[in-house]
C-alpha cells in the first residue's frame, strides 16, 4: 500500500460553475478575495517591525562563498537608501530601472528599492546578455524600455553585452569589476545614500495601479512583449494563494530557489510568496544544467526547504542525485511540506520517483502540487490545494479570479479575468486590445479540460496550447501538450524533450532533444569524450528509444497519439531563436519553424530517421 501523504493546512476545494451558453462556462471560487495591501513593500515594512531579525534573503556572495544573510530590518533600511538614490537620479515610469543580472541579494535590494518609491523595474533575462550571440533581444528590450539606470552584478562578465547595446544617457551601476570602457557607478554608492523624508512621501504615493515591473515574455514568435505588472496584480495574487494554501501563513516558508526573477514563476510567485508570508529565500546559484546542478545539490544539503519549486527539467536533473545520495535525500525531505512544479507538465514517471524518494526519507509522501498562469496574470490563475495522486491537474480558480472555458475546435479554450490580470503591454496598445475579449477576459491561448467531467471540484487539467495543436491529413486533431509529456516519460533515458510534428501528414513524428547523460549511460563502451553524433547513432540508444516508444504506442494506439518516426537532433535549443527559455521550457512552434528542413527529413526517406513499427 502507498505511504500516507504528509498533510498540511489548505482550504476546501470548491468551485462555482456558471453556464454562459454555446457550451461555455465560467468557473470561480465561492471564497471571496480577502483584503490586500496597496503595495508589496507594505509586507516588508510589517515584517521589519514584527520579525526584524528573521532572514529574508541570502546568497553565496559572502566571504569564501559563505551565505550572505540579510534580515528584514536591514533589508528595509537598505531599500530606503536605494530608493533615495533612485529619486536623486530622477528616475520614473518613463526612465525605469533595468536589471540584467542573475538573482542575488543586491538584485533583490534594487528591485524592491525601486518599487518602494514607485519606479518600475525591468528584470531582463541574463541569457540575453550571456548566452546570446547577437544580443538581438537585449537590444530590443533596452530600446523599448529606455531605462535611466542599468544594473549588472559584474561589469567584466557583462562587458560584451553593455558594449553591444545603446543605453543612451542611462547610468550603468555595477556590483563588482567595473567594465574596462565607459563610466559606471558602484552599487555600494547607492547603498551609502542617506534616505530623507522624500522616500516616505514617494512610498505613500505607490498604489494598486502603480507599475511595479515590466516583465518581458520570451514570446513564441517575434520579439519579447513587455508585460505591465501592477502592485494590484502582485498583491492580490499572493492574497488569493494564501487563502488556498493556509499553511504558508502558519509557518514562514523556507525556499532554496534558482528560478530567475525576470520570469513570473521565480520573480512573482516564489519571491513574493516568501515576502508575503515572512519567509526566507536562499538564492540558489545552481541551475538544471550539467556542471551547475552540483551547486544546487550542495545548497540543498545545507539548507532544508519547506517548499521546493522547480520546473520539470529541474526535477529531472536533480532526481539522480536524490536517488544516489542519502545525505542529500535526508536534508531535502526533512522539513519539506510541498513540492511545486509549473511552467510545463511533470511526467508521471518523475512524479512516482519523487514520491518513492519522499517515502524512503520520511515514511510519508510529500504533497505534490501545481498551478497554472502566465506573465500576464502575475502569475497564478488556478492552483491545486488538495491532495492529488497524479500529475496533470492544475487546480481550481483562486479567489477573485474567473476562468472562462470556451469551445474552440475540439478544445475548451481558457480565458481569465480578475485583479491579477495585466492592464496591457508596454507601449503596445493595439496588441493589448487584441488579447482581451468582449467581456474583458484575457485570452491566454491555453486549453483545459475537466479532471472529472462529473465533478468540477476535482479541478481542471492543462490541455495544451490552442495554437500548438494541429490536424493530421485525416482531419484528426493532435493534442500536443499531453502527448509531449507522455512521449518524454516513455523514453526519458533517451529523450530530454520532444517536439511533436505531423501537421497535414498522415501520422505523427517527433524531433528529439537527447538526454545526453542518459544516452551516454547506454553506451558504456564508448570513449568518455565521444561526440554526441556518435553516441546517438549507437544501436543501444536506438533500441532504448524504439522500445520506449513502442510501449507508448501499445497504450496509445490511436492516430492522434501513436508515434511512427523519430529524429534525434544534435543541435541544442537556441535561445536567440526563441526555441527555449532560460527556465528550460520548450517553444514547440519556434522549433518547428526554425527546423523546417528537419521536419521534412523526419517525414521523408533517409537513414537518420528511426521508424517505430
Amino acid at each position: 500500500m502507498a505511504a500516507p501523504i504528509k498533510l498540511i493546512s489548505m482550504a476546501t476545494p470548491e468551485v462555482e460553475v456558471e453556464n454562459i451558453g454555446d457550451g461555455g462556462v465560467i468557473l470561480r471560487s465561492p471564497q471571496p478575495l480577502g483584503e490586500y495591501p496597496d503595495s508589496q513593500n507594505a509586507w516588508l515594512i510589517a515584517w521589519a517591525e514584527e520579525t526584524p531579525d528573521a532572514i529574508f534573503v541570502a546568497d553565496r556572495t559572502g566571504p569564501n562563498g559563505d551565505w550572505r544573510r540579510v534580515t528584514y530590518k536591514d533589508f528595509l533600511a537598505q531599500v530606503k537608501s536605494i530608493g533615495q538614490a533612485l529619486l536623486n537620479r530622477g528616475l520614473s515610469v518613463e526612465r525605469p530601472v533595468a536589471i540584467l543580472s542573475d538573482n542575488a541579494v543586491d538584485n533583490a535590494l534594487l528591485l524592491f528599492g525601486a518599487m518602494h518609491v514607485g519606479i518600475p523595474v525591468a528584470p531582463i533575462s541574463p541569457a540575453y546578455s550571456l548566452m546570446s550571440q547577437d544580443f538581438g533581444k537585449l537590444k530590443y528590450i533596452v530600446e523599448t524600455v529606455s531605462p535611466g539606470l542599468v544594473y549588472v552584478a559584474d561589469g567584466e562578465k557583462f562587458g560584451n553585452a553593455l558594449n553591444a547595446i545603446d543605453i543612451g544617457n542611462a547610468e550603468i551601476v555595477v556590483g563588482d569589476n567595473p567594465p574596462k570602457t565607459g563610466k559606471s557607478t558602484a552599487f555600494a554608492d547607492l547603498l551609502a545614500t542617506e534616505p530623507t523624508a522624500d522616500v516616505d512621501q514617494a512610498y505613500k504615493k505607490v498604489g494598486p495601479d502603480t507599475i511595479a515591473k515590466i516583465l518581458f515574455t520570451s514570446g513564441s514568435t517575434g520579439q519579447p512583449k513587455g508585460v505591465l505588472n501592477t502592485q494590484r496584480m502582485l498583491c492580490s495574487n499572493q492574497q488569493a494563494m494564501a487563502q488556498c494554501w493556509s499553511f504558508v501563513s502558519e509557518k514562514p516558508p523556507v525556499v532554496v530557489d534558482w528560478l530567475p526573477w525576470n520570469h513570473t514563476f521565480g520573480g512573482n510567485y516564489v519571491l513574493n510568496m516568501t515576502l508575503r508570508n515572512g519567509g526566507t529565500i536562499y538564492v540558489d546559484g545552481g541551475k538544471p544544467a550539467p556542471g551547475i546542478i552540483e551547486q544546487t545539490v550542495a545548497n540543498l544539503k545545507e539548507i532544508s526547504p519547506t517548499i521546493y519549486n522547480n520546473v520539470p527539467r529541474g526535477f529531472d536533473m536533480l532526481m539522480p542525485y536524490l536517488e544516489s545520495d542519502a545525505e542529500l535525500r535526508e536534508s531535502f525531505f526533512k522539513n519539506l511540506d510541498v513540492i511545486f512544479y509549473a511552467a510545463a507538465a511533470l511526467t508521471q514517471t518523475a512524479w512516482e520517483r519523487l514520491e518513492a524518494l519522499s517515502e524512503q526519507a520520511t515514511g510519508q509522501r510529500v504533497m505534490m502540487l501545481s498551478g497554472w498562469g502566465s506573465t500576464e496574470t502575475a502569475p497564478d490563475n488556478t492552483i491545486v490545494y488538495w491532495p492529488i495522486e497524479k500529475a496533470g491537474v492544475i487546480g481550481l480558480p483562486i479567489p477573485g479570479t474567473e476562468i472562462k472555458l470556451v469551445p474552440n475546435e475540439d478544445k475548451l479554450e481558457v480565458r481569465v479575468r480578475g485583479p491579477n490580470i495585466m492592464p496591457g503591454y508596454w507601449h503596445q496598445e493595439e496588441l493589448t486590445k487584441e488579447v482581451f475579449d468582449e467581456d474583458g477576459f484575457y485570452c491566454i491561448g491555453d486549453a483545459a479540460r475537466y479532471e472529472d467531467p462529473l465533478d468540477a471540484s476535482k479541478g481542471i487539467v492543462f490541455d495544451g496550447r490552442v495554437s500548438e495543436n494541429f490536424k493530421l491529413s485525416t482531419g484528426t486533431w493532435v493534442s500536443v501538450g499531453n502527448l509531449r509529456t507522455d512521449v518524454v516519460a516513455a523514453a526519458d533515458n533517451v529523450i530530454q524533450d520532444a517536439v511533436i510534428a505531423g501537421h497535414d501528414n498522415d501520422a505523427i513524428g517527433i524531433l528529439i532533444f537527447p538526454n545526453i547523460a542518459g544516452c551516454r549511460a547506454l553506451c558504456p563502451d564508448l570513449a568518455e569524450d565521444a561526440p554526441l553524433d556518435e553516441i546517438i547513432t549507437q544501436p543501444s540508444v536506438e533500441q532504448a528509444l524504439v522500445e520506449g516508444l513502442q510501449s507508448h504506442n501499445v497504450n496509445n494506439p490511436g492516430s492522434s497519439t501513436r508515434i511512427t518516426r523519430a529524429l534525434i537532433m544534435t543541435e541544442p535549443p537556441n535561445i536567440d531563436a526563441n526555441e527555449i527559455t532560460d527556465k528550460g521550457y520548450m517553444n514547440q512552434r519556434a522549433v518547428l519553424t526554425r527546423r523546417a528542413e528537419l521536419v521534412e527529413l523526419l517525414f521523408g526517406e533517409n537513414d537518420k530517421n528511426i521508424i517505430i513499427e
